[in-house]
């Protein structure tokens, strides 16, 4: 038997506890939590063949009642000493996708990135379209390109327009990021019957770090008047780690002023933003430190406007806050921000960049106020950039 070490200075004590799929060397994936620099087996700790499966799916179908009954138990646990054969190395393990994504929505929820997205786009008009402060504006994306952590990202092609106005087809010259803040669906819900908005707690079961790498030329070609497609499609990153919402409840804090006031099924009687701070790092630098606690529409608000028309979510079914951005140059959460569209050229360490050169990795990490008084840790969520292949 074992007691596991936690450091005052940890970002995943007992109060944390992430939940995640790994796998030792050579075995087969299966559920486990993270304490301190350790993984928890949680189908040989607990004895549930639910854990011993390569995602958290059937864990987040069992619903809300299950979902605090095993933290309970988890954190009972924590202070005791455990069998040796539970307890795994974090850094000695393979981790995979935490969930199977059966459908993947990204949202645009800060007032920050969409000005300044509107400010380089439309410079002679209002930076934000007439209809953004009403609803949360989204795109369903492709969830069979969400990968996890630490997965290479190979440079998408696809069609763009030169600065002569002729088309050409190629390898982007844009590439870019989104750092962003996931939800990850546990219960489902009925087709035909939308989720309130207050209802988001009974739903959802945590959060992870994205990443929603953007081909910015191929984007800008192609996306009026559908949006995007292509230059989104490729890849998305998402964390090994999913942070239970029960975790982040020091971190709820209330929504910046709405205006105008949100439709009533919009309107909740709960807070529902995030004190949750980002740090985007670009091969080991970091060049920005957004703020979730700025975005502008909550994420219960995302669920109960993706629902609102009778569709249904599904465990596992994720979705993201969009890119977010706080108002000071250094809290952008994007490279065409930060650059301000390739203009202004980003140091980073001893060179210079506007978009990602192959190569070049990126690696988002975040903190939120935690119940022992400390922060706790979000994971990281990296990505490395691969040539395009020749065709």
């Amino acid at each position: 038997m074992l007691r596991v070490e936690v450091g005052p200075d940890s970002l995943f004590g007992p109060e944390n506890m992430p939940y995640g799929v790994f796998a030792p060397p050579g075995e087969l994936f299966r559920v486990g939590v993270r304490l301190g620099d350790t993984v928890l087996d949680l189908a040989a700790l607990l004895g549930d063949s639910m854990f011993a499966r390569p995602d958290l799916n059937a864990f987040l179908a069992a619903g809300p009642a299950r979902w605090r009954a095993a933290r309970e138990r988890l954190r009972e646990l924590a202070d005791t000493a455990l069998p040796v054969e539970v307890l795994h190395p974090v850094h000695s393990v393979r981790m995979t996708l935490p969930v199977t994504v059966g459908d993947y929505v990204d949202f645009y929820a800060s007032i920050d990135h969409a000005t300044n997205l509107g400010r380089l786009f439309r410079p002679d008009s209002e930076p934000l379209l007439p209809n953004w402060r009403h609803l949360p504006v989204g795109y369903h994306g492709r969830a069979g390109t969400v990968v996890v952590s630490g997965t290479p990202v190979v440079r998408p092609r696809g069609q763009r327009r030169t600065a002569a106005g002729a088309t050409e087809f190629g390898p982007s010259q844009r590439l870019d990021i989104e750092a962003e803040l996931g939800f990850v669906v546990g219960s489902g819900s009925t087709l035909g019957v939308p989720v309130g908005v207050d209802d988001f707690a009974e739903h959802v079961f945590g959060v992870a770090l994205v990443n929603d790498w953007s081909a910015r030329d191929i984007q800008a070609w192609e996306y009026q008047p559908l949006g995007p497609f292509l230059g989104k499609s490729f890849a998305t990153s998402l964390s090994a780690w999913v942070t239970p919402l029960a975790a982040l409840a020091q971190a709820r804090v209330p929504l910046p002023s709405q205006e105008p006031e949100p439709l009533p099924y919009l309107r909740a009687t709960a807070d529902h933003g995030l004190d949750i701070d980002l740090a985007v790092a670009w091969n080991g630098h970091v060049v920005s430190r957004p703020p979730y606690a700025r975005m502008y529409w909550s994420p219960a608000q995302m669920l109960a406007h993706l629902t609102a028309n009778g569709a249904c979510v599904r465990p596992g079914d994720l979705y993201a806050s969009g890119t977010i951005s706080g108002p000071e140059p250094t809290q952008r959460g994007s490279f065409i921000e930060l650059s301000w569209g390739g203009r202004e050229p980003i140091a980073v360490g001893a060179e210079t960049r506007t978009f990602l050169a192959d190569g070049d990795e990126v690696t988002i990490t975040a903190t939120a106020p935690g119940a022992a008084g400390r922060p706790i840790g979000l994971g990281d969520v990296r990505g490395r950039i691969l040539p395009a292949p020749q065709i």
